[in-house]
């Protein structure tokens, strides 16, 4: 257990105060929190490659702390009204098909490497830029528009073509195995 991972733990630790912030329609506690956790993500990252403090278990939370802190924004702005339905089923359904194609992998011993693609960071910069401004908007009674409609654009192109590269990288490494005699 090093800094790095303390930190992404607290950030795992923000996302039900930031699910919390936005039932109960306090937008700017929901905002603040979800900078503080971008920056959280900022400044683990930069520590484990600056001081050389990368784990295994760093590289396993990080990710986990990524997408349980998307996927809850995502499902409580979109039970909130704030998104469309869609974009969250897309969102939260991506994340979905990866992790059963990597727990189908595991369960054939035949771990799937994760490594992360261009596609697949700039998915998450879109994912995270649509959330900040529509949570921003909501803080700070701003209108979203019409850069609300282009990052939800964004999200949905590079949530499609990421999950399609994952799936076909993954059908591959899959189709590997050899059957039963």
């Amino acid at each position: 257990m090093n800094i790095p991972n303390i930190i992404t733990l607290g950030r795992i630790i923000l996302v039900p105060v930031i699910v919390w912030a936005i039932a109960s329609n306090q937008m700017a506690i929901a905002f603040a929190v979800f900078v503080v956790a971008g920056v959280s993500d900022a400044v683990d990252g930069f520590l484990a490659k600056r001081f050389n403090m990368a784990s295994e278990l760093g590289a396993l939370l990080d990710p986990l702390a990524d997408k349980a802190l998307l996927v809850s924004i995502y499902v409580a702005l979109g039970i909130w009204g704030a998104v469309p339905r869609w974009i969250v089923i897309l969102v939260v359904s991506r994340d979905i098909m990866i992790v059963a194609a990597v727990i189908v992998s595991w369960l054939f011993d035949k771990p799937v490497p994760m490594k992360p693609s261009m596609v697949s960071k700039l998915n998450t910069v879109a994912q995270v830029a649509f959330a900040a401004l529509v949570l921003g908007s909501l803080a700070f009674d701003r209108p979203s528009a019409p850069y609300d409609l282009i990052l939800m654009g964004f999200v949905t192109v590079f949530t499609l073509v990421s999950v399609s590269l994952y799936l076909v990288g993954w059908v591959r490494h899959m189709s590997t195995i050899e059957a039963p005699r």
